[in-house]
């Protein structure tokens, strides 16, 4: 019995060493090595100050700026701690109301009445932290940002392809714009 109890213990402080110690330490200095960016967050920082993150969204509500998708995080947008959608169905009444609240404030900040606005500029996404948005939405943000910043609109249309990413691997997923970097990009534009 105590014997049994001694290798029990020992296979313990082993596996223990192994999966808790020595595996992280491996994997966590192949990252470093090969990923160094990714695995320490895809920050983007200028002059020795992080200015945000390319994986996660940040809120942007000057006219003056391409806007986010809205974050569904609490208790503040764009929560690393707290990611998740806002579980709001089709049939509720706070998502209707927080819609019809979006639209207003993009028809309010210039958007065009004519022009129907792209889902993903009005509803969050199962995150709540998504950096994008669709090329659609940066489309009908282009004639407000290029009005407020006094400068053409076929200016902020090639800084907007410029910022386009495309399919990963060529067929996964859709075209999309990161709006910190576009909005980064644009100030650069505007010095």
């Amino acid at each position: 019995m105590l014997q049994t109890t001694l290798q029990s213990i020992r296979a313990l402080l082993v596996f223990t060493v192994i999966t808790g110690v020595a595996y992280p330490l491996a994997v966590t200095g192949i990252s470093q090595a090969i990923f160094k960016d990714r695995a320490n967050g895809s920050l983007i920082v200028k002059d020795d100050k992080v200015l945000g993150s390319r994986l996660i969204g940040q809120p942007f509500s000057d006219p003056r700026y391409f806007w986010s998708r809205p974050s569904g995080t609490s208790p503040q947008p764009y929560n690393g701690a707290a990611s998740s959608g806002t579980n709001q169905g089709p049939t509720n009444p706070a998502l209707k109301e927080a819609v019809e609240g979006r639209v207003k404030a993009l028809r309010d900040a210039g958007g065009d009445a004519a022009k129907s606005i792209p889902v993903d500029l009005v509803t969050a996404s199962g995150s709540g932290l998504d950096p994008h948005i669709s090329p659609a939405a940066a489309e009908y943000q282009i004639a407000r940002v290029a009005k407020t910043r006094s400068l053409p609109e076929a200016k902020v249309k090639e800084l907007v392809e410029r910022y386009t990413e495309g399919r990963q691997l060529g067929v996964l997923g859709e075209p999309r714009v990161n709006v910190l970097e576009l909005n980064l990009a644009l100030d650069a534009a505007t010095k």
